[in-house]
């Protein structure tokens, strides 16, 4: 077993079975949500282990995701996983490019307006159909529309902030 390391990244979680032949239901935090079969290894947690496994096959079936590991032959194997926290290593991501994001990347950011007024930190990210909305909490909690160059004016990385065009009473 390897220990819990924080250069891994979640993709999901396994929620259930699918027929006798061990292949697992995956809630995919990818988008879109097969993407998370492309990775031919994941980290799997089941309270405080992680054990990695290989993804031998997996499709998009229905609203889920389906997929079948290495040494998963059976139901009863499957059902034992139910529960499990999908995880790659952080450099199984691709680049992205210029101005783009994954999502893990700006929680934790701090927020400041652009006369410098703090706003909280950025605390999850909702998708919501027009646009992602950020989800600061501060003194308050604040959703934001994640929309470069109206909105979102800077995103550091690097110092740890994101400016804002918002105005903190709204």
């Amino acid at each position: 077993m390897a220990e819990d390391s924080p250069e891994r990244i979640a993709l999901g979680r396994i929620n259930g079975h699918f027929g006798v032949k061990g292949w697992v239901k995956i809630y995919s935090y990818t988008k879109p949500r097969e993407q998370i079969v492309a990775y031919p290894t994941w980290w799997l947690r089941l309270g405080r282990e992680w054990r990695s496994i290989k993804v031998l096959e997996g499709k998009a079936q229905a609203k889920t995701v389906i997929a079948r590991l290495e040494g998963i032959d059976s139901r009863e194997q499957a059902e034992v996983l139910i529960g499990a926290e999908i995880a790659i290593n952080r450099d199984q991501l691709q680049p992205v490019a210029e101005g783009e994001y994954y999502w893990v990347d700006l929680i934790g950011l701090q927020v400041e307006t652009l006369s410098g007024e703090s706003l909280g930190v950025v605390e999850d990210l909702m998708e919501t159909g027009a646009n992602d909305v950020l989800v600061i909490r501060g003194e308050r909690e604040r959703l934001i529309p994640f929309v470069q160059g109206q909105f979102v004016k800077e995103v550091d990385l690097k110092a740890g902030k994101m400016r804002v065009d918002w105005d903190p009473e709204f």
